[in-house]
C-alpha cells in the first residue's frame, strides 16, 4: 500500500526474495500482492522449481507502494480452508497493518484460517503492532517485526529457521481412562 513508500517496501522485498532464497524443490509456494486490490502469482501453490522461483523473483521486483491497505480481500483470498494434506499450509502476511477495520479482519481470520497458520511481519518503524500480534495469535502463528533495513537478513533467517525445523511434529497423546487436571 501506499504507507509502505520508501524504506517499507524495500524491506518487505528483501523479506520476500530472503525466503523464497530458502524453498527447496519439494516445497509450494504462491505470493499474493495487496493494496487497493490484490493479484496471485499463480492459480494455486506450485512447487519451488528454478522456473517458478525465477518468475517469483520478477514479481517481487515489480511491487510498488501505492494505493490502500485493503487487507479483507487478500485475507478472504487466502483463508479460505483449502487443506493442502500432507503439508502445513502456511501464510506469512508482510505488511505495516496500517488498518482500521481490525475487528472485521480478526472474525475473517477467525472463520477462514482452518488448519492453515498465519504468521505476520511487521515492515517499519511504526508497524500496527496490536494488529500483527493479534492476527498472528489467532492464526496459531508468530509475529515478527523488521524495524531496520539493516535487519532484514537476520531477523528473516531467525523466523525461517522456525519453519523449517519445527521443535515438535506429529505430536499424539493417549489417555487410559486419566483425569486430566
Amino acid at each position: 500500500s501506499g504507507s509502505m513508500h520508501g524504506d517499507s517496501i524495500v524491506q518487505a522485498k528483501e523479506a520476500i526474495q530472503f525466503a523464497l532464497r530458502r524453498l527447496r524443490p519439494q516445497d509450494r509456494f504462491n505470493i499474493v500482492r495487496f493494496a487497493s486490490d490484490n493479484s496471485a502469482l499463480f492459480e494455486r501453490a506450485r512447487p519451488a522449481g528454478a522456473a517458478n522461483l525465477a518468475r517469483a523473483k520478477r514479481f517481487v521486483d515489480r511491487l510498488r507502494a501505492d494505493g490502500g491497505t485493503e487487507i479483507a480481500a487478500v485475507l478472504r483470498r487466502v483463508l479460505d480452508g483449502r487443506v493442502e494434506l500432507p503439508r502445513l499450509r502456511q501464510i506469512i502476511l508482510v505488511t505495516d497493518g496500517s488498518v482500521g477495520n481490525e475487528a472485521a479482519l480478526f472474525r475473517r481470520i477467525r472463520r477462514g484460517i482452518g488448519d492453515s497458520r498465519l504468521l505476520t511481519i511487521g515492515i517499519g518503524s511504526a508497524p500496527n503492532s496490536y494488529f500483527m500480534r493479534k492476527s498472528a495469535a489467532l492464526g496459531r502463528g508468530t509475529f515478527t517485526h523488521i524495524r531496520d533495513p539493516r535487519d532484514v537478513a537476520a531477523v528473516m533467517q531467525r523466523l525461517l529457521l522456525k519453519l523449517e525445523y519445527p521443535v515438535l511434529t506429529g505430536i499424539t497423546a493417549q489417555y487410559d481412562g486419566a483425569a486430566l487436571p
